[in-house]
């Protein structure tokens, strides 16, 4: 992995504090609530409120057009969100007001992943990084992109954004291969490849890191009281109560559980090899361009059906189907069709649709 480094070079750079637009009316559980200023789709909603590690990852989708906006959709741009942690997925023209309509707001929003630096995937780092010149902006920004992806979006920000001036804060440029690009104690982030006419694309997996699930239930029958007891215990230390007796973790931890896993596709002209990267995922976000009627298309410019899609959710056997990137020429209810006759559990994203992708509890006992 190689980076470029400006912090070093512009020291003085101007930095501004940015003010954080939170989302408020949320609604918990329907696919047809309402979140942050703009109405969109969500599901599976938790409370945050609760402290520690949340076992799920959450997407907000900000623009799921293909190729050029249309009257309701944005061009490709997705938020992950885990804990404290935001990833913005792709950069399409128009993200910044985006970002601002959805109520996220620009806090945290310090890292970048390109999927591939065709247009209408990179042109809204222009306009956002041209906003942090003078009025929003961020302590730090890091860009990741494979080479043949950042040679361009060097080129959109120095060459034509700052014309010689300093970047608004720290900024890196982090060329990155198939591999670990993120990590935390508790989640990662890898990049894989993804074969889209030449452009040296990228998918990008999150994936938690396994666990031993804290049995409640269990702590309650041997008496352990809430605080730090429990605490030690869930971190895998034997501890010793106020009457003497010693409990150790496999009383109260269940089995191994691995982490919740969330694949992240751009655009893709072949699924070859993309099963092996992905299997087992519990969430899928993939494009759908085109429908099977013009496959011929689909192969001709590089791009999937909604058919293929499904299809690759099948051989990889993930949870969720999320599919974006869709044609103006196509009805979403057409879409959502020809693949939900390949694989069921798939939805046609909108912009401004939130979702939180978790792996299903199966009822976990000590061991």
């Amino acid at each position: 992995m190689a980076w470029i480094d400006f912090a070093s070079d512009y020291p003085d750079s101007l930095v501004i504090i940015a003010w954080d637009a939170v989302p408020t009316g949320c609604t918990n559980g329907s696919r047809t609530g309402e979140c942050g200023k703009i109405g969109g789709r969500q599901a599976s909603a938790q409370n945050y409120s609760q402290k520690g590690s949340q076992s799920l990852f959450e997407i907000i989708f900000l623009g799921t057009s293909a190729s050029a906006p249309s009257v309701k959709r944005g061009l490709p741009s997705q938020v992950v969100k885990k804990d404290e942690y935001r990833f913005l997925v792709d950069c399409g023209e128009g993200t910044q007001r985006q970002i601002l309509q959805s109520g996220i707001g620009f806090k945290r929003l310090n890292r970048i992943l390109i999927t591939h630096a065709h247009l209408d995937h990179i042109l809204g780092l222009a306009g956002l990084l041209s906003t942090f010149l003078r009025w929003e902006t961020i302590d730090e920004l890091e860009i990741y992109a494979s080479r043949l992806s950042m040679e361009r979006i060097r080129e959109l920000l120095f060459g034509v954004v700052l014309r010689g001036g300093n970047p608004p804060m720290v900024l890196r440029l982090r060329e990155i291969g198939p591999g670990t690009i993120f990590e935390t104690d508790d989640f990662s982030v890898s990049a894989f490849g993804v074969q889209h006419r030449g452009s040296e694309s990228l998918g990008y997996l999150f994936e938690e890191r396994s666990r031993r699930p804290f049995i409640p239930a269990a702590a309650e029958a041997l008496g352990l009281p809430n605080g730090p007891i429990r605490r030690d215990l869930a971190a895998g230390k034997t501890v010793t109560l106020p009457d003497g007796r010693l409990v150790a973790p496999d009383e109260v931890l269940g089995p191994v559980r691995p982490g919740t896993r969330l694949a992240m596709i751009g655009d893709a002209g072949s699924t070859d090899g993309l099963a092996r990267q992905i299997r087992g995922a519990d969430g899928l976000v993939i494009e759908s361009t085109y429908l099977q009627e013009e496959a011929g298309l689909a192969s001709e410019f590089g791009h999937l059906t909604a058919r293929r899609a499904a299809e690759l959710a099948v051989e990889a056997g993930v949870h969720q189907l999320f599919l974006t990137h869709i044609s103006r020429r196509y009805r979403e209810k057409d879409v959502l069709l020809e693949a939900q006759q390949v694989f069921p559990n798939v939805v046609v994203a909108r912009d401004f649709d939130s979702y939180q992708v978790k792996k299903e509890d199966p009822g976990a006992k000590p061991g």
